[in-house]
C-alpha cells in the first residue's frame, strides 16, 4: 500500500517544507547582497572607520546597467574611491553620540542638510520614451496647452511663506510624458529667473502661493546651467532647496511641536 513515503519515513510534505526553508535562507542571503550595491561599506559615525564589506556572502558582485539612448554603462557596487563626487556638507553633529542629529552651519536650504538633502543624480535631462527631454518650458510646446477650464498661473504674482510677493510667473515647465505642470518659472522682484516646484504651489484667483520659503530666499534658488533645459541633478537641487524651507525657512518651524 502507498502511504506517500519516499524513503523510509520521509514523505513529500517533509521534502516540500525542507525545500521551502532552504529557498527562504538563500533568498535572505541574496537580498542582503543586493541591497549593498550603494552606500557600502559603512562608516562609523564617531571614529570614521570604514567597516568591512562582510565577505562574499554579504557583498554583491558588480552588476552592469546599460543606460538608454547611448548614455553609457554603469556598474554597481563601485569601489569606494570611484564614481562618487565628494560632497562637503556644512553641518555638525548636535551631540557626540551615534545617531545624534546634524544641524546646519551654513545655508541650510542649499547645503543638503535634513529635508534639503539631495541625491547626486545624472547631469542630463530626464528623457521620455523617445529620448526627448521630458520636462520643458510650455512656451516652446505647440501641441500642449493649459486646460481652458482651469486657471493659468502665468502672469500671476507669487506669494512666499512670509506673505511677501516673491515675483511673477513667467512660464510653466511641463512633463511631456504625463502632461503635467512640474515647475513654474518665476521672475523674482530682483529680476532673476528661477524654477519652483508646482507640487508645492497653490493657485487661486488671488495668485500663486508657495509656503515653503520666504521671498528673500528666491534669489538663492539653484540656477539652471543651460537655458530651457533642466537636468536630473538640478531637479534634485531645486526640490531640496524648497523642501528644506519647510523646516529651515523660519525659526519657529524648527521648534518641537510637543
Amino acid at each position: 500500500m502507498n502511504h506517500g513515503y519516499l524513503v523510509g519515513s520521509i514523505d513529500v510534505a517533509e521534502l516540500a517544507l525542507a525545500s521551502f526553508f532552504l529557498f527562504f535562507i538563500a533568498l535572505v542571503f541574496w537580498l542582503r547582497r543586493e541591497d549593498r550595491r550603494e552606500g557600502y561599506p559603512l562608516e562609523h559615525e564617531i571614529s570614521g572607520m570604514v567597516e568591512s564589506m562582510g565577505g562574499p556572502l554579504s557583498a554583491a558582485t558588480p552588476k552592469r546597467f546599460f543606460l538608454p539612448f547611448d548614455r553609457g554603462v554603469v556598474s554597481y557596487p563601485l569601489p569606494r574611491d570611484q564614481g562618487r563626487e565628494p560632497v562637503n556638507i556644512a553641518a555638525k553633529r548636535l551631540e557626540n553620540f551615534p545617531g545624534a542629529p546634524y544641524v546646519p552651519t551654513g545655508n541650510p536650504l542649499a547645503d543638503g542638510v535634513g529635508p534639503a538633502s539631495y541625491a547626486q543624480r545624472a547631469r542630463w535631462p530626464d528623457q521620455d520614451a523617445h529620448g526627448r527631454a521630458r520636462i520643458v518650458p510650455l512656451s516652446g510646446e505647440a501641441t500642449i496647452s493649459v486646460w481652458s477650464g482651469g486657471r493659468d498661473p502665468r502672469g500671476m504674482t507669487v506669494t512666499a511663506a512670509d506673505g511677501v510677493v516673491a515675483g511673477t510667473v513667467r512660464d510653466l515647465w511641463i512633463d511631456r510624458a504625463e502632461h503635467q505642470i512640474r515647475y513654474i518659472e518665476v521672475e523674482t522682484t530682483s529680476g532673476k529667473t528661477v524654477l519652483a516646484p508646482m507640487a508645492m504651489a497653490s493657485v487661486s484667483s488671488k495668485g500663486v502661493s508657495i509656503d515653503a520659503i520666504n521671498a528673500a530666499d528666491y534669489d538663492g534658488v539653484p540656477q539652471l546651467e543651460t537655458a530651457g533645459e533642466i537636468t536630473r541633478y538640478e531637479e534634485e537641487r531645486i526640490i531640496g532647496y524648497f523642501g528644506g524651507g519647510y523646516l529651515y525657512a523660519n525659526t519657529n518651524r524648527q521648534e518641537p511641536w510637543l
